[in-house]
């Protein structure tokens, strides 16, 4: 089904119990159309619902649960970092997975997304591809951290810190710190297997360390921790 947009033509859905379910979040309707035509061509995705506000991306991701929320930073009634936080936020009991679109030059304090809970970014004018990673991304959870957009952000917002407030560096071995710096540079688990020689369980291994030690819930935010505080790979 769909909410405050065209709806899906039956034909073109796949089975709902396989596929990654997708809320579309935008008040512009060109481009909630695009991201759609793009997306339901896919055989392992189903756009679910679009809306074109955030109290009503809020109402109905809470009722639908999808399995992945695209939500755009300006929105009426509630912009996407208010979305965000009610979706995916600190207390959140079950989270959603939000990824939040941004025009990027304008959006400066997109960065408050990733406190909010956002699991990934993406370019409103993102090619196809990307836009259609950034949703398997998420899904699996494993998010977007693509050098052509998370880092590139995180560069610019990123500001140095006197006293690192959650956790100091040297609570992370070396390994880890090799791992973080890789995540920064939006390596996916598999670039950091091969860069580190290392199989993917000892991947996830570290990550899930990472995560506990820093405290933080995604690799996003490991990746901002990283830019913060000068831990990060050099391309």
């Amino acid at each position: 089904m769909t909410t405050s947009g065209a709806s899906v033509p039956e034909s073109d859905r796949v089975d709902s119990a396989s596929a990654i379910r997708v809320l579309l979040a935008d008040d512009q309707e060109l481009v909630r159309s695009g991201f759609r035509l793009i997306l339901q061509v896919q055989p392992d995705i189903e756009v679910i619902a679009e809306v074109g506000d955030g109290l009503a991306c809020v109402e109905t991701a809470r009722r639908l649960r999808p399995d992945v929320c695209l939500v755009d930073i300006r929105m009426p009634k509630l912009d996407g970092l208010e979305v965000t936080r009610a979706l995916a936020g600190p207390g959140v009991v079950d989270p959603l997975r939000v990824v939040v679109v941004t025009t990027f030059d304008q959006d400066d304090y997109v960065y408050g997304a990733l406190q909010g809970g956002a699991c990934g970014f993406l370019l409103k004018d993102a090619g196809p591809g990307l836009l259609v990673e950034a949703v398997r991304a998420a899904a699996r959870g494993d998010a977007l951290v693509s050098p052509s957009v998370t880092v590139r952000l995180l560069e610019r917002l990123a500001t140095p810190v006197a006293q690192e407030t959650v956790c100091p560096a040297t609570a992370l071995t070396e390994r880890e710190l090799e791992v973080v710096g890789l995540v920064a540079q939006g390596c996916t688990n598999q670039e950091i297997c091969a860069k580190l020689h290392l199989s993917l369980g000892t991947v996830k291994t570290h990550l899930g360390n990472i995560q506990a030690k820093l405290g933080m819930r995604n690799r996003v935010e490991i990746a901002a921790w990283a830019w913060r505080n000068g831990h990060r790979t050099q391309p």
